[in-house]
């Protein structure tokens, strides 16, 4: 059996792929698997790494803000997306695959659809309670969609076959032992919280951040000694955020209680510690937040297409297992208000846990193989 995986562009579309791969070699392991995916984009690294072949094809997409290089890049976008069909053939016919998979991202619209046309089996699955523009015009070719949540079937053709499955989670995250990963992070009997906001980083999140760090480790505070916190500034906010606190007051330095760092590598760990995850709204992430059960403080990026985390992000607000604050109205002083609140409130704080948990689809990988292997069995 051959499987094409279609996917690129943020590790929203990536990860959720190769764990879906990493399951059906695991149950098959004479399965041959190819990753298709922009050469430079995260995917060339990332997939190799989790030990799947690459096939490099260039598939861009367009640029809304109008700037000079943005114009540049949307002609060249242009020719490679007039000369994407004739490529993805070449990939498919090439290596010849029994199903094709896509998770999302603009390489993922041409090969899907030249396979279907081709007469292969095709499947997409859609990670976000608003499906992206891929996904949507998708869902008129493909044999079946894999949803994450209900709330995204009303945006899909009419006509499309849909399933809903959960995102695939990293068994680590599910089976991460509390008691072990604060002795690990020493944490104590503290309140745990955990930030982050993305392996880039968030400039508004961080200034927040910073705001709540001085608020809760000042002298006299309610709080000082009480919380113990893990954050993480992303790439660009490394040595900016340090000066951030600095200039706020905030008592860090040396302080065996705030933990500043770049990423956050142990995410098992560090989610299975926390009482409080502050962080954005992307679809695997809340997956996450969901399979550990944890409260949260969610705050979607604004800057992604049609404003999905947003409603990634309502999902669990509706479900009161959530609080969510959209970036336009994120300051220090609301962030901390917040953060009181929930803190203050242990049994607050396990119920949002408790609700969260309950949207959790923990055999979501099980349940996308077995649809997939029922696509592929099935008749075309």
């Amino acid at each position: 059996m051959k499987i094409l995986f279609a996917c690129g562009g943020t590790g929203g579309h990536i990860n959720p792929a190769i764990a879906i791969a990493s399951t059906i070699k695991a149950k098959q392991p004479d399965v041959q698997i190819l990753f298709a995916g922009n050469p430079k984009g995260m995917e060339a690294k990332l997939v190799p790494q989790a030990g799947f072949d690459f096939a490099p094809i260039i598939i861009k997409g367009f640029q809304r803000k109008l700037t000079w290089f943005n114009i540049k890049y949307n002609i060249s976008s242009v020719f490679y997306l007039t000369t994407a069909s004739a490529r993805s053939k070449k990939l498919i016919e090439s290596f010849g695959p029994d199903l094709v998979v896509g998770t999302g991202g603009y390489v993922s619209g041409p090969i899907l659809r030249k396979a279907a046309q081709l007469g292969i089996k095709t499947v997409s699955h859609e990670s976000n309670a608003f499906p992206g523009v891929t996904t949507k015009l998708l869902s008129r070719y493909v044999d079946e969609i894999l949803l994450a949540v209900p709330e995204a079937k009303k945006y899909l053709d009419p006509k499309c076959k849909e399933v809903v499955v959960g995102n695939p989670v990293r068994e680590s995250i599910v089976y991460a032992d509390r008691q072990k990963a604060r002795e690990k992070l020493a944490v104590g009997d503290k309140i745990c919280i955990v930030s982050f906001g993305g392996s880039q980083g968030a400039h508004r999140l961080n200034q927040a951040m910073a705001d709540l760090m001085a608020w809760h480790t000042k002298k006299g505070s309610e709080f000082e000694g009480k919380i113990h916190h893990i954050h993480a500034t992303g790439k660009y906010g490394v040595e900016d955020f340090p000066q951030m606190l600095r200039e706020k007051g905030a008592n860090f330095e040396q302080n065996p209680n705030v933990d500043i760092r770049e990423y956050i590598n142990d995410m098992d760990d560090c989610l299975a510690a926390a009482d409080l995850v502050i962080c954005r709204a992307g679809a695997s992430t809340l997956s996450e937040l969901e399979a550990a059960g944890r409260a949260s403080i969610l705050i979607p990026s604004p800057n992604v297409a049609e404003n999905h985390q947003y409603h990634n992000g309502m999902v669990l607000v509706n479900n009161n297992a959530a609080v969510l604050i959209e970036e336009k109205n994120l300051t220090g002083e609301s962030l901390c208000k917040a953060v009181q609140e929930l803190v203050s409130q242990p049994q607050k704080l396990r119920e949002l846990g408790q609700n969260a948990q309950k949207l959790s689809m923990i055999d979501a990988n099980e349940r996308i193989y077995e649809e997939l292997m029922r696509v592929y069995r099935s008749k075309k």
